[in-house]
Formats: structure tokens, C-alpha cells, sequence
């Protein structure tokens, strides 16, 4: 039922929240109904109005009025921007969703924060709106995150290629001198955490470092949008930036501004006019990292960034092996992908770059990679007639100039994602 909006209990880094409020009680746009139990976490806030159907280990089922407004109950008068931060339930809008008010629990006099707006994720486009029609939103949040860390200076990352927005930016900060631009090349994963510290400040940190150890704080645009409607504006986290693109009806993207959590991503299908004809997946997210996601059962979370409908998969029933990349799909997206192709999988290998920190793939150096050929020439001794890769702007540069010579074509997680809105697909790079 459409009327039945689900909010999660979790949607950040930690353990799920803990509801506080029950079936039966009418709730408010705003009002608080989650809060963290142990560990980490982060406040959960109604994103519409209406009356609690139904609360499980892991949402909680509100049946929404039938009016609605965009009026919310603001979350209380604050003395810290930090405390600000936590009652609104701010983490990583462009993430894993790390509670920011644990992120921003350090004092770098002596260095800097970096806004992440690189939008790193081709197709994705929220972010660099919002820097073309509210910059302020943005410099205001980088100032109250340099008053609360203490940070003398800012710089904020973003691509070259977006002309519009730097020159929006830069207006902005004219009269600003602790905060700088850097433009950075387009490329994927320019806007990896560590890669954009690397771009920035010329620092590599291990895969075991946080970029606090480099003194840096790293913050995604709409984070930082975030944090200052939290202080300004008293508005807790209920609504979220989302692009939907791809195989849609009436046009091939949409960028979707402050669309409430919880919201089924079919809905803002719907708004683009619905798929058109058959398609092969929906991925959630990126093309790079985002995952398959179920049409009638995907919501937009404090964390979504986009929704791809795909044209259907090439069919290749031959064996293949499989690449996996830190900076791209693991091992089971990759093995879906070849699921979906009907291929025969004999080979999977890790990227050279790899490196396995508590049970996740890291990379070494994100965007600044190895020659693959001794993992290209493995594929061919196991029998591979194609490779499917998961690989970096970089890497995928390297897989190129060894497997064609061995006669090994090669397909990318994210070609049918790219061919399907005529994106140039990842292969060579430009030599400069």
C-alpha cells in the first residue's frame, strides 16, 4: 500500500535504533522516533504524518495522512553545533551513513576539512544541483564543521567538469579566505575518501587510517547542506537528494530535491513517466557500488544517492572470470552480474591492490593503480573466454592493456548501466 510509508531503524553505521513511540500513536513530520540504544547510532524522525501501524525489529510502519505538508516539528533549541547535529540524526548523506556528530568529535587545529563534492558516482547529479542553486547551504555547513573541529582552513573537491557550480562556489566564498576550491579530474573514484585527501592535500593514508590521523575531516555536500538546516533551521533528517536515471518513459534523469525517507523508489519512477519496456535491473545507488534493488520493496534512506533502471543484460553463456575491485561491485554483485548474463564462472581474483581489513576490501592506493597482467594472464590459464571487472578509471586502464592481447574481451559491471544512457563505457584512459 502506498499509504503505508516504512522507516528503518537503521540507517547509519552502528546497531539499530530503538523505537519511542507505539502502534497506534499519532506521530508528526519531524518528531523523533528512533533513538540510539548502544554504540553508535543515530536519531531516527518521522518523514511524514500519520499514525504508527506497526513497528518491527527494523522499521517502523507509519499509515501517512491524507494531507501533508512540509512542515515539520523542529528538534529542540541547542547550545553546540554538535549537539544540533545529533538530536537532528545527521551521518553520511554520500556513505556508509557514519554519525557525524561521532565524525566531528575531534579539534584539528592545526588542519583542515575537505567537503567532498565530487559526486564521484557517474549519472549522479543531486549534489552538484544543489551547488548550482544554493551554494551558501554548503559554505555554511564547511563553517560550522571548521567552528566545531576547530579547523583553520577548508577545501572543497569537485570536478573540473562542472564549470557552473565552481563558478557558483567561488562567488560564494570571494570574501571567504580560509576556504579554496580544488578542482580534480574526472575520473572514478575521485571523491574515495582517501583518493580525494591524496588529490587535495598530496597525502596517501594506509587503509587502516582514518583521515583524522592526517588531521582532515571529510564531508559530503549534503552532510554539510544538512548540518545547517540542523542549526539554522532546527530540521532533523526526513528528507534526502536522490537522481533517478535510465530507461525511463519520459525522460532519461531526474534529480529528485529533498524527497521524504521513506519514499518507494517506484513512486519516483512513476514521476518520470515509469520504465520503458523492458529492463534489466534497478540498481540502487551508483554504478560503480550500488546494488540491485527490488522495484516494489526499494525506499529512499538518509543514504540513497540513485536509482538506475538498466536496459536487460547482454546474454553470454561462455566462461568468465570474475575481477573484483575495492573501489567497485565485490564478489557477490559480480557474480549476480554473471548470473544474470548466464555465464559460467571459473575464475574469480582480487584486484592487485586489494588488501583485507576486518573482512572488507580495501584499497591500497584508490585510484592510483598496478598493472593487472599477471591477474589477466591467471584468467586465461583457468579458462576464461571473458572477464568481467569491477575495476577503477585507473585499474580498468591496466586490464586494457593486457587482455585484448590475449584474447580476452572484457565487460565492466557498469556497461549496462552506462550503454543504457549512451555514457562513454570504462575502458582506456585519456592520455593527457
Amino acid at each position: 500500500m502506498d499509504n503505508i510509508v516504512k522507516i528503518p531503524l537503521k540507517m547509519h553505521i552502528g546497531a539499530n535504533c530503538e523505537p519511542i513511540v507505539k502502534v497506534g500513536e499519532k506521530v508528526k513530520r519531524g518528531q523523533c522516533i528512533g533513538e540510539p540504544n548502544k554504540g553508535l547510532g543515530a536519531k531516527i524522525h518521522a518523514s511524514i504524518s500519520g499514525e504508527v501501524k506497526e513497528i518491527t525489529e527494523n522499521e517502523i510502519k507509519i499509515l501517512k495522512d491524507d494531507s501533508q505538508t512540509n512542515d515539520y516539528v523542529p528538534i529542540k533549541e541547542c547550545t553546540t553545533v554538535k549537539e544540533y547535529i545529533f538530536e537532528a540524526g545527521i551521518v553520511g548523506a554520500g556513505g556508509a551513513g557514519f554519525p557525524t556528530h561521532v565524525k566531528l568529535n575531534v579539534e584539528i587545529p592545526d588542519g583542515c576539512i575537505i567537503a567532498n563534492c565530487v559526486e564521484c558516482e557517474p549519472l549522479l547529479k543531486h549534489n552538484i544541483k544543489v551547488l548550482e542553486e544554493n551554494p551558501m547551504d554548503v559554505i555554511k555547513g564547511i563553517k560550522y564543521a571548521m567552528e566545531v573541529t576547530k579547523a583553520p582552513k577548508a577545501y572543497i573537491g569537485i570536478k573540473g567538469k562542472n564549470e557552473k557550480a565552481i563558478e557558483k562556489i567561488k562567488k560564494a566564498i570571494a570574501n571567504e579566505e580560509n576556504i579554496e576550491v580544488k578542482e580534480l579530474k574526472d575520473i572514478y573514484p575521485a571523491g574515495e575518501e582517501r583518493a580525494l585527501i591524496h588529490e587535495v592535500l598530496g597525502v596517501w593514508l594506509e587503509p587502516t587510517q582514518l583521515p583524522v590521523e592526517a588531521d582532515v575531516v571529510v564531508l559530503n555536500a549534503e552532510t554539510l547542506v544538512n548540518i545547517k538546516r540542523a542549526v539554522e533551521d532546527r530540521k532533523p533528517v526526513i528528507d534526502k537528494d536522490i537522481t533517478v536515471a535510465g530507461k525511463l518513459k519520459d525522460l532519461e534523469e531526474k534529480v529528485f530535491l529533498q524527497v521524504p525517507i521513506g519514499t518507494k523508489i517506484s513512486s519516483l519512477i512513476d514521476e518520470c513517466g515509469g520504465i520503458d519496456g523492458e529492463y534489466g535491473e534497478i540498481v540502487i545507488g551508483g554504478p560503480y557500488t550500488g546494488k540491485a534493488g527490488e522495484l516494489n520493496n526499494s525506499i529512499v534512506t538518509k543514504t540513497s544517492g540513485g536509482a538506475i533502471v538498466t536496459m536487460t543484460f547482454p546474454e553470454y553463456k561462455g566462461n568468465v572470470g570474475l575481477l573484483v575491485c575495492a573501489c567497485g561491485a565485490n564478489e557477490e554483485r559480480l557474480r549476480d552480474i554473471a548470473s544474470k548474463m548466464k555465464a559460467n564462472v571459473v575464475s574469480v581474483m582480487d584486484c592487485k591492490n586489494i588488501v583485507k581489513i576486518k573482512g572488507a576490501n580495501k584499497c591500497k592506493t584508490p585510484g592510483d593503480c598496478p598493472g593487472q597482467a599477471a591477474v589477466v594472464m591467471k584468467f586465461k590459464k583457468d579458462g576464461a573466454e571473458r572477464i568481467i571487472i569491477a575495476n577503477c578509471s585507473d585499474c580498468s586502464n591496466t586490464v586494457m592493456n593486457s587482455a585484448p592481447k590475449l584474447g580476452l574481451a572484457v565487460y565492466h559491471h557498469t556497461d549496462h548501466v552506462f550503454r543504457t544512457v549512451n555514457h562513454k563505457l570504462t575502458r582506456r584512459l585519456k592520455i593527457d
